[in-house]
């Protein structure tokens, strides 16, 4: 989507236009018709509500739309105007219209609270519809250019902000969407160095002989029954202070899980296209850092992986040795995720000491029964980290929800052949999961583990997005380094 900033006054022939409104607070600027017609319809100015209408100019037809933005005053301010923005494009976005005009002129906006309802029109309007040959014409999608008229002053300068996060996020949907015969480990590579080139992010790969001369065997053991081979994926990225150590984030990246020889139910395996969500959402963030040069050291692994149920796959019962030198009993190949996790944190904490780790993953089913689909949820050993992480996701809207983490939890993942089993019961999966993550962690260093399995895709449209990918996690770790690292 097509961002231009245009001056003011509109020509009379401008069409659509939209203004921002807020709740109850109809502009006396307004054309009496409009705003009568918005009475009449209910229309309230509430976070999201949208009126279209149309009035007329010196003679001409001009198609009007108001967008609520909702209590002025309100604590998710910032994300009511999103919604105002988003409500803009999901109206016109397959109208037929190719441009539309958002007149900020009237709305009382602050330069930041401008880039914020830019921020909900861009990231309403992507799309991911290569493959859809036979769209009907009045479902394909015609708006390609979003004006901003009447800006405050700083907007554009506030935009250039938030445009580098729209971009990361729409590659995070992107590799998300994207089909497992496309997106595999190599392709993923791939794609996002070319998206990196020339962003200032140094870019790093390890294959698997180098993976395997590091003992990786947890990961390793995942990738073995597939024919894609197996990468690990390193981006860094300098931007603070010259030798201080970086923060490391860490992206669960199964590009496809079919559960290995745990093989998954058919129903709805098409999805686990998105099990590489972790990865991808690292990689969209580490894009949007490096597009506004946050000033901050950061380091992201991002462990690659297809888990296949192949001749030469993993068995349940096998026993595979990790980088870190500990043992794991496989009792289910389904619980890979992990594996792969720990192999790529004990790696990145031996090659660059991080201040802190934090990890992302599409990791259990367990997470969605707990929370649903609306906050992912938080483990962590460091409370300060905790809470700066849970504080990143309310500003940003991708809500954090801290469970607990104790020893009581641990014997139920002890083994009786090797320092641990991959699984424990039923009851607690999630905790277990973090728990067994938590054990590849080194003393003292700070840690959180971000379960976002019920996040990563939509089965209806949400705040800023369509049914489908929803680019969770960019815009909580943008904020977490925003506020935390850059400060």
């Amino acid at each position: 989507m097509k961002i231009e900033f245009v001056s003011t006054p509109l020509p009379v022939t401008t069409s659509p236009v939209a203004h921002v409104v807020n709740q109850d607070g109809l502009a006396a600027t307004l054309d009496p018709v409009l705003t009568e017609g918005a009475k009449a319809s209910r229309f309230a100015g509430k976070a999201g509500q949208l009126f279209e209408g149309f009035v007329s100019r010196e003679g001409a037809f001009v198609r009007v739309a108001l967008a609520g933005a909702g209590d002025k005053g309100a604590k998710d301010r910032t994300a009511a105007l999103e919604k105002a923005g988003a409500a803009i494009t999901a109206k016109y976005i397959a109208s037929g219209e190719s441009a539309v005009t958002i007149d900020l002129s009237d709305a009382g906006l602050s330069a930041g609270e401008a880039a914020a309802v830019i921020l909900g029109a861009r990231l309403r309007g992507w799309r991911h519809d290569i493959y859809r040959t036979k769209l009907p014409a009045d479902q394909q999608a015609s708006l390609t250019t979003i004006r901003i008229a009447g800006a405050p002053a700083g907007t554009e300068a506030a935009w250039d902000i938030e445009a580098a996060l729209a971009d990361g996020v729409e590659l995070t949907r992107e590799l998300v969407t994207e089909p497992a015969n496309i997106i595999y480990p190599e392709s993923f590579v791939d794609r996002v160095t070319k998206r990196l080139e020339g962003s200032g992010v140094k870019v790093r790969v390890l294959d698997e002989a180098e993976m395997g001369k590091l003992g990786m065997g947890a990961l390793l053991g995942v990738a073995q029954g597939s024919v894609r081979p197996p990468r690990l994926l390193v981006m860094e990225w300098n931007g603070g202070d010259a030798g201080a150590r970086p923060t490391a984030f860490v992206g669960k990246g199964v590009t496809f899980d079919t559960g290995g020889i745990s093989l998954k139910p058919a129903a709805g395996m098409e999805d686990m296209k998105w099990d590489m969500g972790g990865a991808g959402a690292v990689a969209g963030f580490m894009l949007a850092i490096a597009r506004r040069k946050a000033k901050a050291n950061v380091v992201a692994v991002c462990g690659l992986v297809e888990n296949m149920p192949d001749g030469n796959a993993q068995r349940p019962g096998d026993v595979v040795t990790s980088m870190s030198g500990q043992t794991v009993e496989v009792i289910n190949t389904d619980a890979e995720g992990r594996l792969v996790l720990c192999d790529a944190i004990t790696w990145v904490q031996k090659e660059y000491s991080p201040a802190a780790v934090i990890d992302l993953a599409t990791l259990t089913g367990a997470m969605i029964i707990s929370l649903g689909h609306e906050h992912a949820g938080i483990f962590s050993n460091d409370d300060d980290l905790a809470g700066k992480l849970v504080a990143a996701g309310l500003a940003s809207g991708d809500k954090l929800w801290r469970f607990p983490l104790s020893p009581a939890y641990d014997k139920l993942i002890d083994s009786p052949i090797a320092d641990m089993k991959n699984v424990g019961p039923r009851e607690g999966g999630s905790i277990t999961a973090a728990q067994f993550i938590q054990r590849y962690v080194e003393k003292g260093t700070p840690w959180a583990h971000l379960d976002i399995a019920g996040m990563v895709w939509a089965s209806k449209p949400g705040q800023t997005w369509d049914k489908g990918a929803t680019g969770y996690g960019v815009r909580v770790l943008d904020r977490f380094v925003r506020d935390s690292l850059e400060g």
